[in-house]
């Protein structure tokens, strides 16, 4: 890198050395993991420093394709490869004659759509975004194979984001997957990340729980308390742990750095209990008999971890179960009227749903995991009975009503449940509890699942809409006229006359 350059930058703040060219593969592998849309990663060193290696490493790992056909771009200039995740757009500057040339060939606009790897960088002068990455490869000179990276950036969130990925495969380093294969796997709606890990034809899924609760702002961390969401990855530990001892089938835990927010554990797959979208029956009664064979035992509300810690199920409490459903009136009511729910309409909310979380306070109440939907329902074809149904995302699990679980799952909210269907699956679940005891009261736990298919539509309501507006997850306002409709369904069963006079007055 020029001295020029070199003053202009601040100081490396990460210096790593790589021994030869699978670490320098690995290495581009972990880059990989943390680039997005906008990113700029500028790669400076002499001819023969590695550029190109990490170059082609990284978009390879980025399009999951080991054998893709990358050339190098030195006398296009420019090479754009449009991926799943993030299109990346691979630049040599080596031939650029003016910097302004730059401009000519759209970087900003290909940075609208994607992330741009830059070789030579030097020859562009100032016209790389300020918020770049750049790394320096260097030879060294006691050892032909080996190099020296160093991370330069203005950016402050660079380190963060350099540390938080090396630290993954730093974790990596100590389990049966050091040499693995990273690649990014969809995750859910909250803050944690999910990635894949392969190697020696196994495959095992990473989640990265990047928070503690206390460094998240002030009213995300109430939030999260209020309504009993988990702290840490402790309670994946401890919650999984305890549903395979009981005979459930959940994801073994591989390795865990609890404390750095890690957990590598074993893949079950990625079916799930629907189909090209549709729903498939069989696959539900077999969901259906996970949550009889759950509800049909005792579950303790204090487990112990392997180091001697205890982990404690919360209890969810009718003020929990407000403060969820109220995210309609933070989020759903705003987005349909253009005005936040007035007063009047926030108390007679609180009001109502206290008088019916009150007229189901004698259900039955045991572990809810609280997200029991096509999702999280990981379908394993080859197994029988109540194994056919791998169970994940539970790290949320309380003890409440058990009717929340099977309303989350009759009326799934990323797949359009018949009225028909979800007869069936009610029917098929309170045949199996009579089945458990003839003394299953079908009227208590008929309306709890009345109120609570009620409660959760509506929290969802205002989840989504968040998502959209607040994450910039447009794509689940799709689901709202599901909801909606579920919603109607759900208010026009008995015992529920209170609850659907107030949404017929004050529901947008």
């Amino acid at each position: 890198m020029s001295d020029h350059l070199l003053r202009q930058l601040p100081e490396t703040f990460r210096t790593i050395t790589v021994e030869n060219e699978a670490e320098t593969q690995r290495l581009a592998n972990d880059l990989s993991m943390v680039l997005g849309r906008g990113d700029t990663v500028c790669l400076s060193g002499d001819l023969g420093a590695g550029k190109s290696t990490l170059s082609r490493a990284l978009i390879r790992s980025l399009a999951g394709d080991p054998d893709l056909e990358v050339p190098s771009p030195t006398f296009t200039l420019v090479q754009t490869y449009d991926l799943d995740r993030v299109s990346i757009s691979h630049f040599d500057l080596y031939r650029l004659e003016e910097p302004e040339e730059l401009e000519e060939l759209g970087l900003d606009d290909l940075l609208g759509e994607g992330a741009a790897l830059i070789e030579w960088p030097e020859n562009a002068a100032d016209l790389l975004p300020e918020a770049a990455l750049w790394i320096q490869i260097s030879a060294l000179d006691d050892d032909p194979e080996r190099r020296r990276v160093d991370f330069y950036s203005k950016e402050p969130a660079w380190p963060d984001r350099i540390a938080q990925s090396l630290e993954v495969r730093s974790f990596l380093s100590r389990t049966d997957f050091s040499q693995g294969e990273r690649h990014f796997l969809a995750g859910d709606a909250s803050l944690r990340t999910f990635e894949t890990v392969s190697s020696d034809d196994v495959t095992a899924v990473l989640m990265r729980w990047p928070f503690q609760a206390d460094t998240l702002p002030t009213t995300v961390r109430d939030y999260m308390r209020r309504v009993h969401l988990a702290q840490d990855c402790r309670s994946v530990v401890a919650i999984g742990s305890e549903l395979r001892a009981r005979g459930f089938i959940a994801p073994e835990i591989l390795a865990a750095s609890v404390e750095n927010g890690l957990i590598l554990s074993g893949n079950l797959g990625s079916d799930t209990v629907v189909v090209s979208g549709a729903p498939m029956e069989e696959r539900y009664v077999a969901a259906v008999e996970v949550l009889a064979k759950l509800h049909g035992q005792a579950w303790p509300q204090t487990l112990e971890l392997a180091d001697g810690s205890e982990y404690t199920i919360p209890a969810y409490s009718a003020d929990a179960l407000i403060a969820e459903a109220s995210l309609f009136l933070d989020w759903y009511v705003p987005e349909a009227t253009g005005n936040p729910a007035d007063a009047e309409t926030v108390q007679s909310f609180e009001t109502v749903w206290k008088q019916a979380l009150e007229r189901i306070s004698t259900a039955q109440t045991g572990w809810v995991l609280r997200d029991f939907h096509s999702p999280n329902l990981l379908w394993q074809e080859d197994a029988t009975g109540t194994d056919r149904i791998g169970l994940i995302d539970f790290q949320d699990t309380v003890y409440g009503p058990v009717a929340y679980d099977v309303a989350s799952l009759l009326l799934d909210a990323r797949t359009d449940m018949s009225r028909e269907l979800e007869t069936r699956l009610f029917e098929a679940y309170v045949a199996l509890r009579r089945r458990q005891s003839p003394d299953f009261d079908l009227a208590g736990f008929s309306q709890a699942y009345a109120v609570m298919a009620a409660q959760r539509i509506t929290k969802i309501l205002g989840i989504f809409v968040r998502l959209a507006r607040r994450d910039n997850k447009p794509a689940y306002l799709s689901h709202l006229p599901r909801m909606l409709g579920y919603l109607d369904r759900v208010l026009e069963r008995p015992d529920m006359s209170d609850l659907n006079t107030w949404y017929a007055r004050y529901r947008p």
